[in-house]
């Protein structure tokens, strides 16, 4: 249930907190005075579309903040999943909107619109005009009667859901795999041959390319390898004026002189090293040099074969491993092309099978929707019944469609508020009045088993009077019984019922502001007097003592 709601800068609301209580509360007060903004910042704090517009004019941001009773049921699993800290048995809601948009809060975390949407399914139900109109639409009664099925009922709705969505699903491969199967012969032998293309060029080192044009270089350039190899090798070890004879005399000077001075020692080393390294050098190099050989043949394969791939990867890719990646692509769309007949076949067999265990399915959803629509319409003329409509028959019809996600049934609540007119659509029959009280039949019923505790009304006595009233009142005050009411009402006699009574006053001096005010009991008295006669007369005083009292 609501506790608490705070509203800083919202619309014309400057700062507002309000405390409900558990089971009946209700808000007057004059037309336009601001009464639904209070709704409406409930609303927005669940998820509802926010706009900077609803930022009050001259701030920087809105603020709605509502603490929350949680009852021993409200899974821990909702905090675990979301990484909320749980406070004991509280929850506390925020919505912030600024000019760059907004932002929801659970105990002070940040969280998505779809954690809010999913709290909202768990503790609040809140009828405004959008869920008039949403009663009256027939696409919207299938939901209305699955919701009132026991555990055997939505395990036969989750089953058929379940192979609903593999059929959707084997139905779009199937379609994909018979226009591939109708891809024209042209366009397969095309593939056809671009694959061969590249396979016959044989290319199994995505560097081949690389290393080829640096063997090419290397034979392209013997002779002059080969010249400037074996000069570096002769310079180094060939002649009388080698570098290594003259390494050599500088290594016998520093060991004579080492007798002298052992620091020079260390220098007689490293000398010896460099002796040794270039020695390794210079018959490396003439190694080198007297293996260079110009091969005219192997410059010719070298040639041939760094053309072959220039061409492929003219083609193909500007590397060798784009080629290879698109030999790929290109095979698993010949490959999906050469077998998909087999595979249409395959996808046929399976959306078969699929057909019969979804007819099998659908007819049990069926006939469970059935036996729930002659309890669930029974229960429904009951209540319409007490509600002051005494003559009304109420039947929810299904009739057989083509398989959707929902099963093969049309399912639509059908009205008759005149004992002479056979039940007739909805939204064809009803009067705002009647629809208002249906709506509030289907809450009384649904209230026990949609596990919500917080009910919320933005005039619920839309187009009742007299009798209907007095119906509606009673049956808010059963209903609040067992749940938080919240309702905005300009029925005297509703109102009077309430465990709380808000009242809305707007002022407009400078500035337009409101003021709710929580009215104790003498105050009750009165404004359900200017409720029932517009003003504060002993005889509407005396009106408005009956219906608390009585």
């Amino acid at each position: 249930m609501i506790k608490t709601l705070e509203i800083k800068d919202f619309i014309i609301i400057d700062e507002l907190k309000l405390e409900f209580d558990e089971g009946f509360n209700v808000i007057t007060g004059e037309t336009g005075a601001g009464k639904s903004i209070i709704i409406n910042a409930i609303d927005l704090a669940f998820g509802a579309r926010a706009s900077k517009d609803l930022i009050k004019t001259g701030k920087s941001r809105a603020l709605i903040e509502l603490t929350l009773k949680l009852d021993s049921k409200f899974p821990n699993s909702f905090f675990d999943e979301n990484g909320i800290e749980r406070f004991e048995n509280e929850l506390v809601l925020s919505r912030e909107i600024s000019e760059s948009g907004s932002r929801s809060r659970i105990n002070g975390v940040l969280v998505t619109q779809d954690v809010i949407k999913n709290l909202r399914e768990m503790v609040i139900d809140i009828h405004n005009q959008h869920m008039t109109y949403t009663y009256i639409q027939p696409k919207y009664h299938i939901s209305l009667l699955d919701s009132y099925g026991d555990d055997v009922h939505q395990s036969l709705l989750y089953e058929y859901k379940n192979l609903y969505s593999s059929y959707v699903d084997i139905l779009s491969k199937l379609e994909f795999a018979k226009n591939a199967s109708q891809q024209s012969e042209q366009h397969v032998d095309f593939l056809k041959f671009q694959i061969d293309e590249i396979e016959s060029a044989k290319i199994e080192d995505p560097n081949e390319d690389v290393k080829l044009a640096e063997e090419l270089t290397v034979l392209s350039n013997v002779e002059k390898l080969k010249e400037l190899t074996y000069s570096s090798y002769w310079t180094l070890y060939g002649d009388d004026a080698c570098i290594l004879d003259a390494i050599g005399k500088v290594k016998s000077n520093l060991s004579k002189a080492a007798e002298f001075d052992s620091n020079l020692q260390q220098y007689e080393s490293d000398i010896i090293n460099a002796q040794e390294t270039l020695r390794e050098v210079s018959s490396s190099l003439r190694n080198y040099a007297e293996s260079l050989e110009l091969d005219e043949q192997r410059l010719d394969e070298l040639q041939q074969r760094i053309d072959i791939l220039d061409k492929i990867k003219r083609k193909y890719g500007s590397t060798l491993q784009d080629v290879l990646d698109n030999f790929t692509k290109l095979q698993e769309e010949y490959n999906s092309i050469e077998f998909s007949q087999d595979e249409v076949i395959r996808l046929e067999n399976l959306r078969n099978e699929l057909v019969s265990k979804l007819t099998v399915s659908a007819e049990k959803l069926t006939d469970s929707r059935k036996k729930l629509a002659l309890i669930l319409s029974e229960l429904l003329q009951n209540e319409l019944e007490k509600l002051d409509m005494p003559k009304v028959r109420f039947e929810i019809e299904i009739n057989p469609c083509d398989f959707s996600q929902n099963g093969t049934d049309v399912v639509e609540f059908l009205i008759s508020t005149n004992i002479s007119e056979e039940p007739k659509p909805l939204a064809k029959i009803a009067s705002g009045g009647e629809i208002s009280r249906v709506m509030l039949a289907i809450k009384s019923i649904f209230a026990n088993t949609d596990g919500i505790n917080t009910i919320i009304f933005d005039e619920i006595d839309t187009g009742i009077s007299g009798n209907a009233s007095q119906a509606v009142a009673q049956a808010i005050t059963t209903l609040a019984r067992s749940h938080q009411i919240i309702s905005i009402t300009h029925q005297p006699i509703i109102a009077a019922k309430s465990d709380r009574h808000f009242y809305v006053a707007k002022t407009q001096d400078e500035s337009t502001k409101v003021k709710v005010y929580t009215l104790d009991e003498a105050n009750k008295i009165k404004a359900i007097a200017v409720l029932a006669a517009g003003e504060v007369t002993e005889d509407s005083m005396n009106f408005a003592k009956q219906l608390i009292y009585n």
